[in-house]
């Protein structure tokens, strides 16, 4: 007597649907496990809180973060937490300046200097034309980097004592997209 294998349209309609609601299950529990691993070891979801980084971010913007392979570069939006201002909150402003660079601001022209050169910096809502504890110019120490709002004279950030230089060890991660509310959904650059 031959065995012969059962093909799927050989079975019973009754253990088709429940192979097929397995299958299902099987997708949805490695999918689930997947996003839990990712989300829990790769990425982040946070919150924008506050107006510092309009026209970029806005307030209760959600934003993807990772520091996955991260070391910090001029331009990038990072969200870092800073005990001595508030142990409890996390920051997002943007890395003005890396280690060994030096930052100077005009205050009165409003304009950003690092290494002696303006930035451009089509991504901010107004000129630079408030000081709160700056005095430049100041080099970068290492392993730090100069933060500042895109809402500058809105923002506490690297001028302000409380906030200074930003050691790159705090940095939680480089924030790379917003993912609600959806007529903010993007790429942060």
């Amino acid at each position: 007597m031959s065995r012969r294998n059962t093909t799927e349209d050989e079975l019973p309609k009754e253990l088709r649907a429940r192979k097929e609601i397995y299958d299902w299950i099987q997708c949805l529990i490695t999918a689930l496990i997947i996003c839990v691993v990712l989300f829990v070891f790769f990425i982040r979801v946070i919150d924008v809180s506050g107006t510092s980084m309009n026209p970029t971010l806005s307030n209760g913007d959600k934003m993807l973060v990772s520091n996955v392979f991260y070391k910090p570069h001029q331009g990038d939006v990072v969200v870092f937490k800073k005990d001595s201002y508030d142990p409890d909150k996390a920051l997002v402003k943007r890395v003005i300046a890396t280690e060994g660079q030096e930052v100077n601001i005009n205050f009165e022209q409003g304009i950003v200097y690092v290494d002696g050169e303006p930035l451009e910096e089509d991504y901010i809502n107004e000129l630079t034309h408030t000081k709160i504890d700056f005095i430049g110019p100041k080099e970068v120490p290492k392993g730090c980097v100069f933060v500042m709002g895109d809402n500058r004279n809105m923002s506490t950030d690297s001028r302000d004592a409380d906030i200074g230089m930003v050691d790159s060890r705090l940095i939680l991660g480089r924030a790379y997209a917003v993912i609600f509310p959806i007529n903010h959904i993007g790429w942060i650059r």
